[in-house]
């Protein structure tokens, strides 16, 4: 979790991040903000509020940007084998704005281009997390 946590390496595995805005002191325990800024044409400015760091296996942030809300969940649990660990991530969230179409909109359109870029995330976290442990 510790690799999760620590924003400057987010640069090399959280898809669309740009730069740190303002950061807590106490990120990231629980209460702390941070607020960054996207890429270009990305999700913009985002703000995340943690809620939940449990014990290396949990940690949850609520997150709130201009098109959506919601919260964050990153669980870690021992790989089998005693070697690495399982991780998996949950957004769960509600569009800022719907509209009449925005449900279709939503699961047409963004559910899938969000868990994408979710799964690119974690894929490049497995890397950075490889090479933070070392040989």
């Amino acid at each position: 979790m510790a690799v999760w946590t620590d924003v400057r390496r987010w640069p090399a595995f959280v898809e669309g991040f740009g730069r740190i805005v303002e950061q807590d002191a106490a990120w990231p325990d629980p209460g702390a903000r941070l607020v960054w800024e996207s890429i270009p044409r990305g999700r913009g400015r985002v703000i995340e509020r943690v809620v939940e760091a449990g014990e290396e296996r949990l940690f949850a942030t609520e997150v709130l940007e201009d098109r959506l809300t919601g919260t964050q969940t990153v669980r870690f649990a021992p790989a089998a084998g005693d070697e690495g660990a399982d991780v998996g991530i949950e957004l769960d969230y509600r569009l800022a704005r719907g509209g009449p179409l925005g449900r279709v909109t939503d699961v047409l359109f963004i559910r899938r281009a969000m868990t994408e870029a979710l799964q690119r995330t974690l894929e490049r976290f497995a890397i950075e997390a490889e090479e933070a442990a070392g040989p």
